[in-house]
């Protein structure tokens, strides 16, 4: 089976040369592609100088490296581990064997014992939380970039996001087609010195979170929906009560009111509505992407 690597890399001068070292090490028989990403530094020639297949990406973006060599590579296995040397490399035939034998789609490492910074941590614990609550119980660390795929996976997969939030996308997508994927914990590394993460705790959390969101009101739109149409109903009933009340009580309607309480009921109306839409279209869509995953070989 052809195994191989790829590497999304950004100003990885200090680290590059070393992950390209321990995959030839513990995986000699795997393909190694860099994906340079408009790198400032060495990147580039260092990765070059190992003799692996190097590729620039010129649009910006963890997520635009993802959709370009998916898109280009062809392998039966696929491993996705960042050129920060942060992820263990002698992890590779264990989550090589354990998504052959197991016969799964995506198998994610699990990060334990890392060194991370405290906004990080705490964000990929509350937005993985926010996915098993959304998608299912079925991930632990949703923003992983140490993962390894299958060929069906990988061809199927409809990437979306630029940045760092596609790593949330691949696990999403894997929960919503129900595809069969597995973890396992292994140990991270801390960077070297003069070698920082690109990851910007807020901005990219905050991209992550509306990806998430997106993805509600797209997988799940009578729920997403509903939550909007049941807002409208209570403001249509919080301005409309009064004005019952009034014309019980004097034979008086105050226009105004009585405007704005209809209008939140007939939103709450198209909200609800859009909801079923919505539903109904996601169904062909899900129906199209599962023809897709199955007529993979």
């Amino acid at each position: 089976m052809k195994v191989s690597a790829i590497i999304p890399c950004y100003n990885e001068e200090l680290t590059i040369k070393q992950v390209i070292k321990d995959i030839k090490k513990y995986s000699p028989e795997c393909e190694i592609n860099v994906f340079d990403n408009n790198s400032t530094d060495n990147t580039y020639n260092i990765a070059k100088e190992e003799g692996v297949n190097v590729y620039k990406v010129m649009y910006q973006g963890k997520g635009e490296v993802i959709r370009r060599a998916f898109d280009i590579i062809n392998a039966d296995i696929y491993i996705l581990i960042d050129g920060d040397n942060e992820c263990d490399a002698s992890a590779i035939p264990k989550l090589t064997n354990c998504l052959i034998e197991e016969q799964l789609d995506m198998v994610t490492i699990i990060r334990k014992d890392g060194v991370y910074r405290k906004g990080h941590s705490f964000g990929n614990k509350m937005i993985t939380s926010f996915a098993r609550v959304l998608f299912g119980k079925y991930c632990n660390d949703i923003l992983s970039g140490y993962r390894i795929f299958s060929n069906k996976f990988v061809k199927s997969f409809p990437s979306h996001s630029k940045g760092f939030e596609i790593e949330a996308e691949l696990t999403i997508f894997a929960l919503q087609m129900r595809l069969p994927i597995g973890e396992m914990e292994a140990e991270y590394k801390s960077r070297p010195e003069g070698s920082f993460s690109k990851l910007n705790t807020f901005r990219d959390g905050f991209r992550i979170i509306g990806l998430i969101i997106n993805l509600l009101m797209s997988e799940k739109p009578i729920l997403f929906w509903s939550i909007i149409s049941s807002i409208f109903i209570l403001l249509g009933f919080y301005y409309g009560i009064p004005v019952i009340y009034s014309f019980i009580k004097e034979g008086f309607v105050p226009i105004a009111t009585s405007v704005l309480s209809a209008s939140f009921v007939i939103l709450s109306a198209i909200s609800f509505i859009t909801g079923l839409i919505m539903h109904s279209t996601g169904k062909v869509i899900r129906e199209i992407r599962r023809y897709k995953y199955i007529s993979i070989k």
